[in-house]
């Protein structure tokens, strides 16, 4: 048992529970200058995924946040400062959330806002701040970036995604500070070979809400 998969307060979410051959593509940090990349591969394949940005990188990059926006890409909170949410006070936590939160409203983005820890940390304060505000932990069950061998090469991360999607998965991808551009160089490939499996493409919002069917 890790904080990844336990916590004492709130609702976790790493994969929803459909038989629907439906996954949802996540990318975590940023806004950075690899936002046109990004949505030139999503645009072209007419797929719609979820950005969870930092604050402070809306506040450096607020024309590429708007961007995802005008886009029609799902924007969630991935805290203002990207610090580890574990042994924090709750004003601590607070602020970092809310203050993300009213950037993100700033940027125009008017969906419900989905939270997703830095790290995939959180412990007791956080959840029990989430399950107050009727927030989820939005989390991952795919995440090839995490390792070395794998993240090294975009060939070996459009197999990893392939070969291990389900039903229902979520994906996280780290493409924004991408300097070889391994990443974003997979994403085209993940999408068509899920596609080729039978995959439809949802945001997390709406795989929220096929759960509640």
């Amino acid at each position: 048992m890790n904080s990844r998969s336990f916590q004492f307060f709130g609702g976790i979410v790493s994969r929803v529970n459909t038989k629907e051959k439906v996954v949802a593509l996540t990318f975590d940090d940023g806004p950075s200058k690899k936002v046109d990349k990004i949505l030139s591969i999503l645009n072209e394949e007419n797929i719609k995924a979820t950005f969870f940005l930092i604050g402070s990188e809306i506040d450096k990059y607020p024309d590429e946040a708007k961007k995802l926006v005008v886009s029609g890409q799902e924007i969630g909170n991935h805290t203002y400062s990207h610090n580890r949410m574990v042994f924090k006070s709750p004003s601590y936590i607070k602020k970092e959330i809310e203050d993300t939160d009213r950037l993100i409203r700033k940027i125009g983005y008017k969906d419900t806002i989905q939270f997703r820890p830095p790290n995939g940390k959180k412990l007791i304060l956080l959840p029990y701040y989430l399950e107050q505000n009727n927030r989820k932990t939005i989390l991952w069950d795919l995440e090839p970036n995490s390792y070395p061998e794998i993240n090294s090469d975009s060939d070996k991360i459009v197999k990893y995604v392939l070969d291990n999607a389900k039903p229902g998965s979520i994906i996280l991808l780290h493409p924004m500070y991408d300097e070889k551009d391994i990443t974003i160089n997979s994403i085209k490939g993940i999408i068509e070979g899920l596609k080729k499996k039978g995959y439809t493409f949802k945001t997390v919002n709406q795989l929220l809400e096929m759960e509640k069917k």
